[in-house]
């Protein structure tokens, strides 16, 4: 699996676990509280 470079994208929801983040190709991912990040929605 490549290696991505995320930025995370501040919601309110990070206050209660939930992070979003956006990797090179501008795909977006979640991740809740310990879990592994999972693709959220593709650009294709």
């Amino acid at each position: 699996m490549p290696n991505y470079f995320f930025n995370e994208i501040w919601t309110p929801f990070k206050y209660v676990g939930i992070r979003l983040f956006r990797d090179d190709d501008k795909e977006v991912w979640i991740k809740f509280g310990n879990k592994r990040r999972r693709k959220l929605r593709s650009n294709s």
